[in-house]
């Protein structure tokens, strides 16, 4: 089965824009390639390594699997609709302090998937940020600065 190229209207980041590109096409090349937001990362391409991490309606997705035709109507949010760099989101400003990087490639992944997950709940346990931040992938070793970084933006979230 061959995807037809679709036009659609996606809301990023509170904004809306009209592209017009195949259906299946993978949500990460759209927001990369036609937005030009480079806060998700191509990594595996897969869905396994969490790089190009986003928030779709209020849940963590890979943006790498996700198609166009699935982003129409919902509301998706990159790094660069988290803060700026003189207003870092509570979140970013975590990751900062803690110097919870070291290649940096991971980040996105860990910071969109933290939000999330404080979105959700809170005030997580050590546990839950572990098993929420499992599937994402930092070859560099921080996890240590990582769980640390989660644990000061629950602590600093309004």
């Amino acid at each position: 089965m061959s995807s037809q190229e679709i036009t659609v209207a996606l809301e990023v980041n509170g904004l809306t824009t009209t592209v017009t590109a195949m259906a299946d096409t993978p949500l990460l090349l759209i927001l990369r390639n036609d937005l030009l937001l480079n806060g998700p990362k191509y990594g595996c391409g897969l869905g396994e390594c969490g790089a190009c991490t986003v928030i779709i309606d209020g849940v963590a997705a890979r943006s790498c699997v996700f198609p166009l035709a699935g982003a129409v109507d919902r509301h998706i949010v990159t790094l660069e609709g988290l803060g700026t760099r003189a207003d870092p989101h509570p979140v970013q400003q975590a990751f900062i302090d803690e110097q919870a990087a070291q290649c940096g490639y991971c980040l996105n992944g860990m910071i969109m998937t933290t939000k999330a997950l404080l979105d959700r709940i809170p005030h997580p346990s050590e546990t839950q940020i572990r098993n929420e931040l499992s599937a994402n992938l930092c070859r560099c070793g921080t996890h240590i600065e990582i769980l640390r970084a989660v644990l000061r933006a629950a602590r600093q979230m309004p």
